[in-house]
């Protein structure tokens, strides 16, 4: 099970670039609302587009849903960490709770 990380927590490492975040909805739900600087990577995508999208294995990567009840995001987080990935974590709460406290999304 991946390492959680706050909205705050991922709010700063967004603003900083010290982060790259993986929308697992993918699809429509992507191309609605993600989080700024997002890649979509559903579950049934992770060995085939991790190597390309994300070839740094000890980058940190921050996994997200639309909400605690979604499961995507921990599937994603793990497949990654049993890929290889080092630096891996869930923002649990997901876009529901990023738009709910008010802060930027990106569409397609």
């Amino acid at each position: 099970m991946a390492a959680l990380i706050t909205r705050d927590e991922l709010r700063t490492a967004i603003s900083a670039g010290t982060v790259t975040v993986v929308d697992t909805l993918g699809g429509d739900y992507y191309a609605q609302q993600h989080l700024p600087g997002a890649l979509a990577v559903r579950p049934d995508e992770v060995d085939s587009h991790a190597p390309a999208l994300l070839p740094d294995r000890t980058a940190a990567i921050v996994t997200y849903c639309s909400n605690p009840a979604c499961p995507n995001s921990g599937q994603v987080a793990d497949r990654l960490t049993a890929l290889g990935y080092t630096n891996v974590r869930k923002y649990r709460e997901g876009i529901q709770d990023w738009v709910e406290a008010g802060l930027p999304v990106e569409s397609a």
